[in-house]
């Protein structure tokens, strides 16, 4: 199947089978390693991506799933060598530990941020609910998604 989308800006283009998983598609045919699989379950966040600016996660998409959209990888979220403000509200406040997690946790943070720029602490720790870290209690994490809420209001 021939199918069409926006991938981090750039019209796309890939023919492949409908019912393959998006996970797999961004990783093997597209080189795109930033998107990660841990538990192919829909469990941990480590493989989210936004669709149309919505955090999704590619283990339980199909490649069909596709058509028409606009998808985010975390590979499109620097802009060259410029992290984006979420980014660097991660490193400043040493919210990376060993990074597995960071791409989903960055994702899911421009789509909270989106939705609700100015989340309180508890809305953060709802809005990341999805996305588990194995390194940290989510200080750091919760403390650079507040970060990057602040820097995103002082604009």
């Amino acid at each position: 199947m021939r199918i069409t989308f926006k991938l981090n800006g750039v019209d796309t283009v890939i023919d492949t089978s409908p019912d393959r998983r998006v996970v797999d598609v961004l990783r093997e045919d597209l080189n795109l390693t930033g998107t990660k699989e841990s538990c192919g379950a829909g469990d941990c966040g480590a493989c989210t991506i936004l669709v149309d600016r919505e955090s999704r996660l590619s283990c339980l998409m199909l490649a069909a799933q596709l058509e028409g959209r606009e998808i985010t990888t975390i590979e499109g979220v620097a802009r060259g060598e410029v992290l984006s403000h979420v980014q660097e509200a991660f490193v400043e406040k040493g919210a990376v530990q060993c990074g597995f997690c960071i791409p989903g946790m960055v994702l899911a943070t421009m789509d909270l941020l989106n939705r609700n720029p100015l989340p309180s602490r508890s809305e953060i720790r709802e809005g990341l609910a999805g996305n588990l870290c194995r390194c940290t209690g989510y200080q750091k994490i919760v403390d650079a998604v507040e970060a990057a809420s602040d820097s995103l209001s002082n604009e």
